[in-house]
C-alpha cells in the first residue's frame, strides 16, 4: 500500500493503543467500582499497566518523529501488546478475566499493517503466552481453576484473526494497486486529451448554461487574436455571443461565419454535451484558410486533369504555326508589312505557349510538403542563388531581416517558386533604378511575413479587385497567370499573399506564413 496509507492506520492503531492504555490504568487507580482489574496480583497489575501507558507513550513519540523505520514501529507495538496485555490478563486472575481477548485485535492489527509471516508470527507468540501463564498457574496452584480448553480455543482464533487479517491485506492490497492503476489510466487519458485539445488546428471552446468558459484551447486564442482566455464568452467576441443565443433558440443552424479579429475570417460550429449533471456547449472555430488549403487542392486536380486532356491537342496546331510562321520568316521575298505579321505571329505563339507551360506546371503541383524553415537564412541562400541566375538582378535588392529568429512552416519549393515571381515582378514593374527593392521579414499576428516593397506607383482600385484572378494583366508581354499560380500556392500551404499601399504610397506584396513554432494537430 502507499507509505502515506500505511502510516495513517498506524496512527489510528495508535490512536487505539493509547485509549486501552489510559483504560486500564485509569480504571485500576481510580477505583469506579468492584472490577477484576488486579484482582489476583494488584501491585503487579500497578507496575504493569503504567509501563504499558508508558511504553505507549514512547512509541508515540518515536511514531510521530518517525525515528524507527514503519515495521520496525508496527512490530514493537504489537510484540509490547502482547507482553503486556499477558501480564495484566494473568494479574486480573488468568484467562477467565477476558483480557486475552483483545489480543485479537493486535494479531489482526499486525496481519493488516504488516501481513504475510509476521502475522502468523504474532498469532503464536499469543498463543504460546497464553498456554503458558495457564501451565504456570496450574503447577504453582494460583487459580481455583484453568482452563486449557478455552487457552486452546483463543489460540485458534488467533491463528484464523491472522489468517483471514493477511487475506484482508492482500485483498486490499489488490484493490489499492488496481485503483492506482486506474487513477493513472485516467490521469494519463486526461494529459493525453488536453494535449490532443490544445495542440488542434481547430479552435475548442467549452461553455456551460451561463457562458463561463471551462476550457479553451491554444488555437481558439490564436484565431480569437487573445493572450489570454478570458472566463466569459462575451469577452471573446459579442458576436460569438450573439450567434450563440440565437443558435440556442434555433438549434439547427449550427454552422455561421465570424469575423472575430483583423480578417481572419472563421467558421463557427456549436455541439451540444450533455452530462449526468448539466449540459455544456462545445464551440469549434476553424480558419477559412483550411478550407481553402482544401479547396485549392480539389481545384488543382481538377485543373490536372482538364489540361492533361486538352495540352496535346493545343500544342500540336500552336506547334505548327509557331514552325510555320518562323519558316516564313526566312523567305527573302517578304515586304516588310509581311515580317511584321509574322513576328506578330511568333510573338503571341510564344506567349500562348508560355500561358500552356503555366497551365501545366500549376496542374502538377502535388500536396505541399511542408516543413519549419527558418526564413533570415532561407532568405540569404535564396538571394545568393537568385543572382546567380539573374546576373542583372545583383544589387537591386536589399535585405531587412528580424532580429529574432522567425520560423515558417511552408513547402520550399512552393516558397521559392513564390518568390520567383514576386521578385521578378518587382524587377519589371517596380522601377529598381528609382531605389532598391527592399525584402524584409518581420512577425505579425497572423505569423511571419515576408514583404516585397518594389518603388512601384501602386495599382489603380480598379485593378486591385482583379489582382489575383487568372489571365488579368496589364502588360502586352505578360500572362495573367504569375500571382494567380502564387496566391494558389500560398493557399495550398496555408498562407496568405496580400497587397497593400506603404505610408510612403509604395508597393508591398506581404506573404504571412504558419507559423511553425505553433504544433497543430490537423484532423
Amino acid at each position: 500500500m502507499p507509505a502515506s496509507q500505511a502510516w495513517q492506520l498506524l496512527n489510528i492503531y495508535y490512536i487505539y493503543r493509547f485509549i486501552l492504555a489510559c483504560s486500564f490504568a485509569l480504571l485500576f487507580f481510580m477505583r469506579f467500582g468492584p472490577s477484576l482489574l488486579g484482582s489476583f496480583d494488584s501491585r503487579l497489575y500497578a507496575y504493569s499497566s503504567s509501563a504499558y501507558l508508558l511504553f505507549t507513550i514512547i512509541l508515540g513519540f518515536l511514531a510521530f518523529w518517525r525515528i524507527f523505520g514503519y515495521s520496525t514501529l508496527v512490530q514493537l507495538l504489537i510484540f509490547t501488546d502482547i507482553i503486556f496485555l499477558v501480564f495484566l490478563m494473568h494479574t486480573s486472575g488468568g484467562i477467565s478475566s477476558g483480557i486475552g481477548i483483545l489480543l485479537g485485535v493486535s494479531i489482526a492489527a499486525g496481519g493488516l499493517l504488516i501481513g504475510g509471516r509476521c502475522a502468523l508470527v504474532f498469532a503464536a507468540i499469543a498463543s504460546l503466552a497464553i498456554l503458558s501463564t495457564e501451565v504456570y498457574a496450574a503447577q504453582n496452584h494460583l487459580f481455583r481453576q484453568t482452563n486449557f480448553t478455552y487457552a486452546g480455543m483463543l489460540g485458534a482464533t488467533y491463528f484464523a484473526i491472522a489468517l483471514l487479517s493477511v487475506v484482508l491485506a492482500r485483498r486490499s492490497e489488490q484493490m489499492l494497486q488496481l485503483a492506482d492503476r486506474q487513477q493513472h489510466t485516467i490521469i494519463e487519458l486526461e494529459e493525453l486529451n488536453q494535449y490532443i485539445i490544445q495542440h488542434l488546428q481547430s479552435g475548442i471552446i467549452i461553455v456551460d448554461e451561463h457562458q463561463s468558459i471551462h476550457v479553451a484551447n491554444q488555437a481558439a486564442l490564436q484565431l480569437a487574436n487573445l493572450s489570454l482566455m478570458p472566463h466569459e464568452l462575451k469577452g471573446v467576441s459579442e458576436t460569438l455571443t450573439q450567434a450563440f443565443e440565437c443558435w440556442l433558440i434555433s438549434p439547427e443552424n449550427n454552422v455561421i461565419m465570424l469575423r472575430l479579429s483583423g480578417e481572419a475570417e472563421l467558421q463557427c460550429r456549436f455541439i451540444a454535451l450533455p452530462t449526468h449533471q448539466q449540459v455544456f456547449f462545445m464551440i469549434i472555430l476553424e480558419d477559412t484558410a483550411l478550407y481553402n488549403q482544401r479547396l485549392q487542392q480539389s481545384k488543382l486536380v481538377s485543373l490536372g486533369r482538364l489540361t492533361a486532356s486538352i495540352a496535346h491537342e493545343i500544342r500540336n496546331p500552336l506547334g505548327a504555326i509557331s514552325h510555320a510562321g518562323q519558316l516564313l520568316s526566312e523567305c527573302q521575298q517578304l515586304t516588310d508589312q509581311d515580317l511584321r505579321l509574322t513576328s506578330i505571329i511568333k510573338t503571341n505563339s510564344s506567349r500562348v505557349n508560355q500561358i500552356i507551360e503555366d497551365i501545366l506546371n500549376l496542374s502538377k503541383r502535388t500536396d505541399s510538403t511542408r516543413e519549419k524553415i527558418d526564413l533570415a537564412p532561407w532568405i540569404n541562400h535564396y538571394f545568393s542563388n537568385y543572382y546567380v541566375e539573374q546576373a542583372d538582378a545583383e544589387g537591386k535588392f536589399k535585405l531587412t531581416l528580424a532580429d529574432k529568429p522567425l520560423w515558417g512552416f511552408i513547402d520550399s519549393g512552393h516558397l521559392k517558386q513564390i518568390m520567383d515571381n514576386l521578385c521578378q515582378n518587382a524587377l519589371r514593374y517596380g522601377h529598381p533604378e528609382r531605389g532598391a527593392i527592399r525584402v524584409q521579414t518581420r512577425d505579425s499576428q497572423y505569423g511571419p511575413c515576408i514583404e516585397v516593397i518594389d518603388n512601384g506607383p501602386g495599382i489603380s482600385p480598379e485593378h486591385l479587385k482583379q489582382l489575383f484572378e487568372p489571365f488579368f494583366t496589364t502588360s502586352a508581354k505578360g500572362t495573367g497567370l504569375g500571382l494567380y499560380i502564387s496566391r494558389e500556392l500560398a493557399e495550398l500551404n496555408q498562407a496568405k499573399l496580400s497587397y497593400y499601399l506603404t505610408n510612403g504610397n509604395r508597393s508591398c506584396f506581404r506573404l504571412c506564413l504558419k507559423d511553425a513554432n505553433l504544433t497543430t494537430i490537423e484532423i
